[in-house]
């Protein structure tokens, strides 16, 4: 298979730059290409400033493009008429230029005159066909085209919609399946040939049904989207704050294109409807999040900002209402019980469902070659936390084909072929899907990954509590996963990271190391605060002294344990969770990972030991200068100001994951990697050294005290932000200890559990973890 070292992308708008960006974060060097400005053709200016203008864009925009500085620094800016040479040393071109095949024939055409033979060039295309876009190309080119299309933003959307074309190479296919796979971190899915593919055929059908929908039944945006959320499990925006989110102004050209490509007995030419109200709202400039609002916006009075929803009517704003349904009160219930009710709401879902899972049903295998394929696209690519088909087995296929029926609508013949059958099954401990044949078979199994979901099927965990569960990996490894809401952690948690390291032993029976993950949205959020607050409101101070004894405990258990600990992470890993990793001897880390040590949001210290991890880190830091005040310093300042990852690439930086801890981009081979690592740590295996570091005491102390101070006198820290700086730079300066004393982990941890003991007692500590809790935000002031 032929490898991918260099990589060019032309056209440096937001896909093209946004690609070009992840590359970079998977460490391989880019070039990224866009026209010469009219103005510097003519004027002698930056020949390249297109280019040079998305790379400085790109570094400020949020959520952040690129994963790290060093990843910036792998993308050169350049032009089309003075770099076009370059091209040769790619291995990969991708076109992301305007939708205009007339543009994309032009290019292509300069493109086969420099590209080196065998290089794969491709097309970002979302609507059109590879079978126009080769035509009239070299047969060479032909067979080293295809279509890889990413979605927006090309960092956090793990879709990548790869058509191939009759002529297209097959080893060209496996090499760029392999490298977006294992390098950038997608869900590579094969599509067939033909306008929008998958997940933009089916997605912009949905969102044109919802629109005309809510119009049609008088649904407010708020309703629409809190029942399509909270019954068919689309993300929270729904559909009003999804076309926010892209642009108003996007909907009528990619419409325009369907309109243009698709059959003309196509179900959507009779869903979509050029809307009065969109028209409008796009000639006003309100185009959503990056115009002046959209169908929702956000006005500032007085400081006070306030979200507030359009009037589908009027199209006047008034502030934003919690929808009072009974449909949607029972979509918490589930999907069956909000297509029951009478309301408006019930029949705006009946529709949406009705058309959107019926116009999925009827695109198969015109779109793809199996149901499998067109949920993977819809959950990937729309983040829909099922996928078509599966929502159909959710409702019954027998009721889908009835409700068609009865409102004269035709039955898609893959509907009826399923004849009450489910779309997807399990059986043997296999998933199966239905086939386009009528019969089942096997989900395949690729190679390198493993799913926690797949170990779990069909058997019993090795122990179990209500709050965390061993299961057997095979090959001698243990997985501790938390079932935990949030994955939050307790003293159930704890008791069962010190049941882990009884039951493994000492590493030469029948399991020999132990690997921490499982597959929440996040690794975890930490501590379970709410049962902290609890217990400070009410003065039970033995349960407090419980769970900081029983989590000290166990983390060090399984530290100094006789076998390889190695921490799984995606999502977020914060505060307590960050604890356990700092805890591992390594970390297979998501590249997205979201990790440090919050605890001062809450009014608090890490009180597990995550102070004295982060601590010897810094002392471990090789290039620092002399002495101990730097990584005192530098780990106050982390813990202080709450720091978090942004990546895993940062988290490095912050000295959370060591240089040596591993680093997955697809997610669904996280475990597998983990897997890779725990075996490869078993042979000759022994505990780190206990930790002792020579600590300066009072003097440091008062050091890092006289900062907050001084932050404290110009309004950026307030008198609770003092407090806990006080009893942080006490830990971290070793306490009452003599003038660089060594002092061991044990000292340590006792006065992580003092200090945190005196701030848990604070009514300023427990105000703090009642407005964390009650909106997510930490109290500022």
């Amino acid at each position: 298979m032929m490898t991918i070292n260099r990589v060019a992308v032309v056209g440096s708008g937001v896909m093209g730059s946004g690609i070009a960006a992840q590359i970079a974060n998977a460490g391989v060097p880019v070039l990224l290409l866009d026209i010469v400005p009219e103005t510097g053709a003519a004027t002698g200016g930056d020949r390249s400033r297109l280019a040079k203008a998305a790379l400085e864009r790109l570094k400020g925009v949020q959520p952040a493009a690129f994963m790290s500085r060093a990843a910036a620094a792998l993308v050169t800016p350049g032009n089309l008429e003075d770099d076009l040479g370059a091209l040769a040393d790619a291995d990969w071109i991708i076109e992301a230029v305007i939708e205009d095949p007339e543009v994309k024939a032009a290019l292509y055409r300069r493109i086969d005159t420099v590209r080196r033979a065998g290089s794969v060039v491709s097309s970002n295309t979302s609507t059109i066909p590879l079978t126009r876009l080769i035509d009239g190309q070299s047969p060479a080119f032909a067979q080293d085209f295809l279509i890889s299309h990413f979605f927006n933003p090309p960092r956090y959307m793990r879709l990548m919609e790869l058509v191939a074309g009759r002529h297209t190479r097959a080893d060209a296919v496996a090499a760029i399946t392999d490298f977006a796979d294992r390098r950038l971190g997608k869900g590579v899915v094969s599509c067939n040939d033909g306008p929008g593919f998958i997940a933009n055929r089916i997605g912009t059908y949905w969102m044109y049904s919802a629109i005309g929908a809510a119009f049609d039944l008088g649904v407010a945006v708020e309703e629409a989207d809190a029942l399509l959320s909270q019954a068919m499990g689309v993300p929270r925006t729904g559909v009003f704050g999804l076309v926010d989110l892209v642009g108003l102004d996007l909907m009528p050209h990619i419409a325009r294109s369907f309109r243009q490509t698709l059959p003309l007995d196509d179900d959507f030419r009779q869903v979509y409807r050029d809307h009065e109200r969109l028209r409008w709202m796009i000639d006003a400039g309100l185009t959503g999040r990056k115009g002046k609002g959209g169908f929702y916006r956000t006005e500032t009075h007085g400081g006070i900002a306030r979200r507030q929803a359009m009037d589908l009517d009027s199209g006047l704003y008034r502030p934003l209402a919690t929808p009072t349904l009974p449909s949607v009160a029972a979509a918490r219930q589930g999907l069956r019980a909000a297509l029951a009710q009478e309301d408006r709401g019930g029949r705006f879902l009946r529709r949406v469902l009705l058309e959107t899972l019926g116009y999925a049903a009827g695109l198969v295998p015109g779109i793809a070659d199996s149901v499998r394929s067109v949920d993977e696209a819809m959950r990937l690519g729309y983040n829909w936390s099922e996928g078509p088909f599966a929502l159909i087995d959710r409702v019954g296929a027998e009721w889908l084909a009835d409700a068609l029926r009865a409102e004269g609508r035709l039955v898609p013949p893959l509907l009826a072929l399923a004849d009450r059958r489910p779309f997807h099954r399990v059986a043997d401990g296999r998933v199966q899907h239905l086939t386009v044949r009528g019969d089942y078979a096997d989900a395949p199994v690729r190679e390198g990954v493993v799913a926690l979901s797949d170990v779990k099927r069909g058997r019993d965990p090795v122990a179990r509590s209500e709050s965390a569960a061993l299961w057997d990996l095979g090959d001698g490894v243990l997985c501790l996963e938390f079932t935990t809401k949030s994955n939050s952690l307790d003293v159930g948690v704890m008791t069962m990271i010190l049941h882990a390291v009884e039951v493994i032993g000492d590493g030469r029976g029948a399991w020999t190391a132990l690997v921490i993950h499982n597959e929440g949205e996040n690794f975890s959020v930490g501590a379970n605060l709410d049962q902290v607050r609890s217990a400070a409101k009410d003065g039970r101070t033995d349960d407090l002294l419980r769970l900081n004894s029983v989590g000290q405990t166990a983390l060090m258990a399984m530290k100094r344990a006789p076998f390889p600990v190695v921490g799984a992470a995606w999502g977020m890993a914060l505060g307590g969770g960050c604890e356990i990793l700092l805890h591992c001897d390594h970390v297979q880390a998501h590249a997205d990972l979201v990790m440090g040590l919050v605890e001062t949001r809450a009014g608090l210290i890490p009180g597990w030991g995550g102070c004295k991890e982060l601590l010897a880190r810094r002392f471990g830091v090789t290039d620092r200068p002399a002495g101990p005040m730097e990584p005192i310093k530098a780990a106050f300042e982390s813990i202080r100001a709450a720091k978090v990852s942004g990546s895993a690439a940062e988290a490095k930086e912050l000295g959370f994951l060591r240089p040596s801890d591993g680093v997955t981009f697809n997610r669904d081979r996280l475990l597998a990697d983990a897997k890779a690592a725990a075996l490869a740590l078993v042979p000759g295996y022994s505990p780190p050294r206990p930790i002792e570091l020579r600590l300066p005491g009072p003097t440091a102390a008062l050091a890092l005290r006289m900062g907050v101070d001084a932050l404290h006198a110009v309004g950026r820290a307030t008198v609770h932000d003092v407090a806990v700086a006080k009893e942080l730079a006490e830990v971290l300066s070793g306490g009452r200890t003599d003038l660089l004393r060594v002092v061991g982990e044990d000292d340590l941890l006792a006065l992580e559990r003092t200090h945190i003991l005196r701030l848990i007692d604070q009514p300023a500590s427990v105000a703090r973890m009642d407005h964390l809790l009650a909106t997510g935000k930490p109290l500022r002031n």
